[in-house]
């Protein structure tokens, strides 16, 4: 199929099936698109367009972003993992404020410097915010791309992602780009899933060589699965009589980097690093589950009854915090359902 054939198929697919309808296509600006297609990095369109919607409301432009205070934004982030996206984007706001007026640069590779924007999230903003021919190269036109080829190698060896780089470059059509790269989003999203592609209704059927293969599923093909260690942590929960709770801030690097949680040293052993005294174990709640994507983390909570040093820890990164006041930073999802429980069953003392 020539790359005319390719785009035609698909922008008649587009004009008659594919969505029009998302928060960031209506009075759409290259802010809103911008933000949408970081917080759509590896997330699926259901579980971003709350977390979307949330976010422009409260950051209504880049300034009320740029001049947002970091747990602000992480605490609206809070659930929807790859915590990285919401610092990088508080970043990256920053420097469109301080560098580029207040505005989305219309310039690929002053895009592909700020950060949390690489080439796939950069051509996308080019294509659908300023109508510019750029090609991109997330997951679903991956899955597209490799299914339509039969692509029989995992896309993330390197050799094989720059031959895709150049194989969506060759089917860019001269016209209609910003409807053209929707449509690669939507086919990926809606019809060419993973485990139930819907080959009937893909209007590139009859040059797909996956679906003449007999199996579409065989691709793509799939990176050899190593077993996911699993790692054990302990929180200590130590509660103060009047509904404050202890919360530590994790490092700015690593897992949930700059959110808080709760210490993972006891204060009997941290040799006064914790700013708590007269510490008194009262339980152990039922370990938690926690998967990523390179390992498994089994936490073990336990609570403790304590009363507040009232000094401000050396490293300044615990605090004694009201409930309430708790759920509105920064919090990794397994924090967050802890404190409300907590709260919603009154063990709160």
């Amino acid at each position: 199929m020539t790359s005319s054939t390719f785009s035609d198929r698909l922008l008649a697919w587009y004009d008659q099936h594919g969505r029009k309808d998302l928060p960031w296509q209506q009075n759409a600006s290259a802010y809103h698109i911008w933000l949408s297609e970081v917080m759509l990095q590896q997330t699926q369109v259901a579980t971003v367009i709350p977390y979307y919607q949330r976010f422009i409301e409260k950051f209504p432009h880049i300034d009320a972003l740029a001049d947002a205070q970091v747990d602000d934004v992480l605490s609206l982030w809070s659930g929807l993992g790859y915590y990285a996206r919401g610092r990088n984007l508080h970043k990256a706001a920053i420097q469109m404020q301080q560098q580029h007026n207040s505005q989305v640069p219309e310039d690929f590779q002053s895009l592909l410097r700020l950060p949390g924007i690489g080439r796939s999230t950069a051509g996308a903003i080019m294509a659908l915010a300023f109508h510019q021919r750029f090609p991109i190269l997330d997951g679903n036109v991956k899955r597209v791309l490799a299914r339509y080829d039969a692509i029989n190698i995992w896309p993330g060896e390197k050799h094989v992602e720059t031959a895709m780089w150049q194989r969506v470059e060759e089917l860019l059509p001269s016209t209609r780009i910003a409807n053209y790269i929707q449509a690669q989003m939507d086919l990926g999203a809606t019809l060419c899933t993973r485990s139930r592609p819907d080959c009937q209704r893909c209007p590139l059927i009859t040059d797909c060589q996956a679906y003449a293969s007999g199996d579409p599923t065989l691709f793509p093909v799939r990176k050899t699965k190593k077993q996911q260690p699993v790692r054990q942590t302990n929180w200590y929960i130590y509660i103060h009589q009047d509904n404050h709770i202890l919360l530590e801030q994790r490092p700015q690097s690593g897992i949930w980097g700059g959110l808080w949680s709760f210490p993972e040293a006891a204060a009997q052993v941290a040799d006064n690093i914790l700013p708590v005294k007269n510490a008194v174990f009262q339980s152990s709640m039922p370990e938690i589950k926690h998967v990523f994507s390179h390992f498994k983390l089994t936490i073990h909570p336990h609570i403790f009854t304590a009363d507040p040093i009232n000094i401000v820890a050396e490293n300044n990164q615990h605090i004694w915090v009201k409930i309430d006041k708790a759920l509105t930073l920064g919090l990794p999802a397994p924090v967050k359902q802890l404190i409300e429980f907590l709260s919603s069953t009154e063990r709160m003392l």
